[in-house]
């Protein structure tokens, strides 16, 4: 019988090298090449475990392509761009063999034997073979954990100890039992607590014994809390933060939670938790942190083709009259120099749609918002928010949209990184706009109504939200779950004139698939149903629903069904102005009502007319996506997304559309997270979509249905139809 404490690898190193290490020799008739390439590396005898494992293990390696996606490529180029070559550095070669019989013996294969062979392939270039006999593992005959004073429970403990009995010798199974034992003891009090092994080997069976001995010595407690480095923010303002008090059980975990909190709250640029001295029941916690700047401006102007000219600015106080309140005002102007720039360079034309109205639609939008965040409201897990904001937008002649409003909302971190948050919000808006706007985006097209919808209205809901995330990176995660769950509400109670229930869910799980790849799989679920005193709130004079449009449930873009565009997937109806229509219809005459034209007219093509979302009440959506490395901070994809989106709004309109649309694309892994470009493949098949059309009747602009349905697609014949049905996405950030 032999005795021993459990070492290090260092150890099994010296046990190894003081046995025979059998190595095949290779006489050569010349000597070879100094180092050759190795084009081939082969595992002979591998059985029990992974060949890719112990390929890491050993300094050897074959020449490869970078990526197996760029496999087709290197049959042509072997590029030092798409191909990496390896070559036999002999040194390292003759020490592989006792690195395998180290992987082995720490994995309970104590007699692991290793040979070599060096196979000629051409000039300068060999092929690597191991020659492996992996022996009979040693097993564990009896496995014992030993409390000196019984601290964990049967259950804790043997849902902590990964090692079993009649199983391999593993020491690195051995050595997670023994760390995530000690995670227990942390995580109740027991901060000194020692550990010991003993492993006793009987190497002529082939069977060992192991025992765990635990001693918890004591219960820690916190005894003092000391602050130090901090200048402008106040101590009490710091151990409002904390997790930890004095006179609780020490914990690690809540120390981390701590030192997290003290990140989040944008006061500090380095913060630490220290304890100075070890082996006492009673801690003394320092905090020491570095302050960061307690106030920040931020300033941009930019300019697109629809928006003109844009100025924006930020400001942000991170300790607004102390407390770590968070004051945070930011505002921006657009449509400057609107009636210069108007129909010039790049910009678009929008006189012909404006008529007398050029001056409103060419005047300034703006949005402003101020927002105090109080962290820490009467205890550390809570955060008291509360914003004022206000808003004017505009589409040339489509809608102009004033508001301006308020909302508090309370957030409870209820377990660590699973907060709920109850919100209310207050918006009072004026909407106006053309009558195929609120036919489109409010599913309502009757006059009353339409003349209700233009008055002045109240839009007040209460939230309640809850979301949990165990994802391993917040920007390109590869292993855990995150999901979001939400329910709002809307009615009289509310003070609301839009009133509604909704519902809905996302979710999210990543696998990680060896280093740098993942399998992920999102899922999307919603509900919303309008209810029937929204009518009679709004003064509208209709027994139909009416749902506000940014309530509705829409599907389609960079973050949902890929294949689409942007809100493009779901029940939808087509716009063409009544000049077009009457231009691709030569039997349309001004003297015919324009209801009557047919928009399957020869002359009309698909471009003339323009696919517009309705949304729906009902959404589903699910998604799978395996990204794998390409080369180097490149990654590769490909997905499949499929999506629902059902209509209860109006029975007139379309109800229902669903796709499944496969993929591919690429990630960039930037400082800024992951520079995501996404190309996803429409099958989509011909959609009867019905038309709808504006004329002028006594100089006032009436909303038409026509007769007749149109068969749209969006797509061309050919190659360009293939070309079409390929929809881009650029953006920062994966898609779920």
């Amino acid at each position: 019988m032999i005795g021993s404490r459990l070492g290090s690898a260092l150890g099994a190193a010296v046990i190894l090298l003081s046995a025979p290490i059998a190595l095949a020799a290779q006489p050569a008739a010349k000597p070879p090449p100094v180092n050759p390439e190795v084009v081939d590396l082969v595992f002979k005898g591998v059985e029990v475990m992974e060949q890719a494992d112990i390929k890491k293990s050993i300094a050897t390696d074959a020449s490869h392509c970078v990526s197996v996606v760029l496999t087709p490529v290197c049959w042509i180029s072997k590029a030092k761009y798409f191909y990496r070559r390896k070559y036999l550095d002999r040194e390292e070669f003759e020490r592989d063999p006792l690195r395998i019989r180290v992987f082995y013996w720490k994995r309970g294969y104590r007699d692991a034997t290793v040979d070599t062979l060096v196979t000629p392939k051409g000039a300068d270039k060999v092929a690597v073979t191991f020659l492996v006999k992996e022996g009979t593992p040693t097993l564990v005959s009896d496995l014992n954990v030993r409390q000196k004073d019984t601290v964990l429970s049967e259950q804790e403990v043997a849902g902590r100890v990964v090692l079993g009995e009649n199983s391999p010798l593993n020491l690195l199974r051995l050595d997670s039992s023994v760390v995530f034992l000690q995670q227990s003891l942390w995580e109740k009090g027991y901060a000194d607590a020692v550990l010991d092994t003993t492993v006793v080997v009987d190497t002529a069976a082939k069977r060992a014994t192991v025992e765990v001995t635990i001693d918890p010595k004591w219960k820690a407690t916190i005894a003092d809390i000391i602050v130090e480095g901090n200048q402008k923010t106040s101590t009490r303002t710091i151990m409002k933060s904390l997790t930890i008090h004095p006179g609780d059980v020490f914990r690690r975990s809540e120390m981390l939670r701590s030192q997290r909190a003290l990140y989040e709250s944008a006061l500090f640029r380095r913060a630490a938790i220290e304890i100075p001295k070890q082996g006492d029941s009673s801690k003394v916690i320092i905090v020491t942190v570095q302050e960061s700047p307690r106030k920040a401006v931020r300033l941009s102007a930019g300019f697109n083709t629809v928006d003109f000219v844009q100025v924006e600015g930020r400001y942000t106080h991170n300790n607004f009259f102390g407390s770590a309140r968070q004051l945070d005002i930011q505002g921006g102007v657009g449509n400057l120099l609107a009636r210069s720039l108007n129909g010039r360079f790049v910009f678009r034309d929008a006189t012909e749609t404006l008529g007398s109205d050029r001056g409103r639609y060419f005047a300034p939008t703006y949005n402003a918002s101020a927002n105090l965040r109080q962290p820490w409201f009467r205890g550390q897990a809570n955060e008291l928010s509360l914003s004022l904001f206000t808003h004017r937008r505009s589409a040339p002649g489509i809608y102009v949209d004033r508001g301006f409003g308020t909302s508090a909302t309370f957030t409870r971190e209820v377990i660590e990184r699973t907060p709920v948050s109850a919100n209310y919000r207050v918006e009072i808006s004026k909407v106006d706009a053309g009558d195929v706007y609120f036919c489109v985006n409010y599913g309502v097209c009757d006059r009353p109504t339409l003349d209700a919808l233009r008055d002045r209205q109240r839009f007040s809901p209460f939230t309640l939200t809850g979301s949990i995330d165990r994802a391993n990176d917040p920007f390109a995660p590869n292993r855990g779950y995150r999901g979001t769950v939400g329910v709002e509400h809307a009615s009289g109670f509310t003070l609301s004139d839009f009133r509604y229930n909704r519902a809905s869910a996302d979710a999210a799980a990543y696998y990680q698939i060896r280093n740098r790849g993942a399998l992920a799989a999102h899922l999307r679920l919603g509900w919303v149903k309008a209810l029937g005193s929204t009518a009679r709130a709004l003064g509208a004079d209709t027994e139909e629903d009416i749902l506000h449009p940014g309530k509705r449930f829409y599907a389609g873009g960079s973050q949902s069904v890929r294949g689409y565009g942007e809100n493009q997937l779901g029940p939808r109806v087509l716009t063409v102005p009544a000049s077009t229509l009457r231009r691709g219809d030569s039997t349309c005459t001004e003297n015919i009502a324009i209801t009557v034209c047919n928009p399957n007219a020869p002359a009309l093509a698909n471009r003339d007319f323009e696919p517009r979302p309705l949304g729906g009440n009902i959404v589903a959506e699910a998604s799978a996506e395996l990204r794998f490395p390409v080369w180097r901070a490149l990654l590769g994809a490909v997905f499949v997304d499929a999506g629902y989106v059902s209509q209860r709004i109006d029975a007139e309109l379309p109800r229902s559309k669903a796709a499944v649309t496969p993929g591919f694309g690429v990630r960039y892994r930037s400082p800024v997270g992951p520079i995501r470009v996404d190309i996803g493949i429409n099958p989509g098949l011909p959609e009867t979509l019905p038309v709808v059309s504006e004329e002028f009747v006594d100089g006032e602009r009436r909303l038409v249905t026509l007769q007749k349905s149109r068969e749209f697609t969006g797509f061309r014949s050919g190659l360009r139809g293939l070309l079409d049905r390929m929809t881009l996405h650029l953006s920062i950030g994966e898609a779920f």
